[in-house]
């Protein structure tokens, strides 16, 4: 089985490109342990978005989609203009309430 190859990115690294649209790259400063929490709790929310029932349901997952991302960097102040400090309680804080609010 061919390794994963990782996406194209941006000269500035601040994106990748896939399929020809850019797509904003997961703050690099994150640590490979948290980001790999934070893409565990993203995957099971898009998954919870496919499962909805109901709006309320779909909602509730589209808001944990959010949550995730936000955290690792990919929405919200991009991470390339947050100081250092900022980015870390960023995803500190995205982790702690993913984590309080859906324990695995």
């Amino acid at each position: 089985m061919p390794a994963h190859t990782p996406p194209e990115k941006t000269p500035d690294g601040h994106f990748v490109v896939i399929g020809g649209r850019r797509w904003r790259a997961t703050d690099p400063d994150v640590p490979e342990d948290i980001a790999a929490r934070l893409r565990r709790h993203l995957m099971a929310a898009r998954r919870a978005v496919r499962a909805a029932g109901d709006q309320d349901a779909e909602r509730a997952a589209r808001a944990r989609v959010q949550r995730a991302k936000v955290a690792l960097g990919e929405r919200g102040t991009p991470w390339w203009v947050e100081s250092g400090e900022r980015r870390r309680r960023r995803w500190e804080e995205g982790l702690a309430g993913l984590d309080a609010d859906f324990p695995e």
